[in-house]
């Protein structure tokens, strides 16, 4: 955990330099980022000819329907499999893992501003349809599917050609790859205690955002 208590305290002058010198850095990370995202964006796709049947809110879709008229899909594929849930397991048989959840809640308010970009997103299980609707009643948010993948949390992305229906695959990222699209993470990596999180068990504080204590009360503050 991270110790704060004896950090350095300097002048303003001070800190402007210090500040000036970080900000060279930030903007030198900003532009590799930039570089990686075209890199990204130029690897070779591949072919989706496999057919995916999904069960869903509107009952059974193909993967090709789920772009629902757009040509970018993004599919979050959430560890919730209440066949295989067990003590040692992340989820239960009610609910998805407790850090999928947290990659979810990242998901409610920016598909409305992606869907205007031509991009459709969804998160994925292994749970039978009516587990999903069961949470997602009681989250208030989750568009959820059911598909056949590994029980993994990671991205998928692909693309469907307007003119010819085709589907490719373009990019997949797991584990610490998924860290750029937390907004939470984000906001924890800049704050003094910074993810405060134990070596070697990464997110083992995070819950399920009804489960923390204070959940109920908890205080959304704006200006």
């Amino acid at each position: 955990m991270s110790n704060i208590t004896d950090h350095r305290i300097v002048s303003h002058e001070d800190w402007i330099a210090e500040r000036k010198g970080l900000l060279a850095k930030e903007k030198e990370f900003n532009r590799l980022r930039d570089e990686l995202s075209a890199k990204r964006r130029e690897l070779p796709w591949e072919r989706v000819t496999k057919k995916y049947v999904f069960d869903g809110p509107r009952g059974a879709e193909t993967l090709e329907q789920l772009f629902e008229g757009r040509s970018q899909l993004v599919v979050y594929h959430a560890m919730f499999d209440p066949e295989t849930a067990t003590p040692r397991t992340p989820y239960t048989k009610d609910a998805p893992c407790s850090m999928c959840s947290f990659w979810m809640d990242n998901l409610e308010r920016v598909v409305l501003h992606l869907a205007h970009r031509d991009v459709t997103l969804i998160a994925a299980s292994r749970a039978p349809v009516e587990k999903l609707e069961a949470y997602r009643r009681r989250m208030g948010c989750y568009a959820v599917a059911d598909i056949p993948i590994a029980e993994l949390p990671g991205i998928s992305v692909f693309y469907k050609d307007p003119a010819t229906g085709d589907v490719c695959h373009t990019y997949s990222t797991y584990a610490r790859g998924l860290d750029m699209l937390n907004l939470g993470y984000h906001y924890l990596d800049i704050v003094p205690k910074g993810r405060d999180e134990e070596p070697g068990r990464g997110g083992r504080w995070v819950r399920r955002r009804d489960e923390y204590e204070d959940a109920r009360s908890a205080p959304c503050h704006g200006n």
